[in-house]
């Protein structure tokens, strides 16, 4: 398995990690995720699984365990201590960043960022081993599904509840 920013491998890993290591605090998930580090992050690890029930660590990462690691570390050519930078859309096509994700009280909004700068929002009660899908099509707003396969519809829409009003007369109707 490779985490390599993809909606496949990162959603559930940030979903698990929410709901599990964070114990669904957006707070100190965000802290960890975004204001604890410096720079920003090389790659998210299994550790972001601390917590999660073994069947979901196993079915994400397999027998393979790895920590989350930061670019921190880096030394600016003339020595400075490295600062992080605002990302713009130039700057994303630029690095040829393909995805990215925003914490939102509601959930993590997807972006395909180069075909646009917005995104759906997935909802943190989201099962984590939902199949989502990594083309970027899906992720489109308004998106149709992220999942892999889309749902099958379950046949012509219900009918009006019984309470709707009903017109007395056809006549009566403008």
């Amino acid at each position: 398995m490779h985490l390599d920013g993809y909606p496949t491998s990162t959603l559930p890993l940030l979903l698990a990690s929410f709901q599990y290591r964070f114990a669904r605090d957006l707070d100190a998930m965000t802290r960890h995720l975004v204001d604890d580090v410096a720079i920003g992050w090389q790659e998210l690890g299994t550790d972001l699984l601390d917590g999660a029930p073994p069947y979901i660590v196993e079915y994400l990462a397999g027998d393979e365990r790895w920590p989350s690691s930061t670019m921190d570390h880096l030394i600016t050519p003339d020595g400075s201590p490295p600062v992080r930078m605002a990302v713009t859309e130039k700057d994303a096509a630029d690095q040829d960043l393909e995805w990215g994700y925003v914490l939102r009280p509601e959930g993590i909004e997807v972006i395909s960022v180069p075909y646009a700068d917005a995104g759906p929002v997935v909802g943190w009660d989201t099962y984590l081993l939902t199949g989502f899908s990594d083309n970027p099509e899906y992720w489109l707003v308004p998106a149709q599904s992220p999942l892999a396969t889309p749902a099958r519809t379950a046949g012509p829409a219900p009918a009006a509840p019984a309470t709707a009003p009903v017109p007395s007369h056809p006549a009566a109707r403008h």
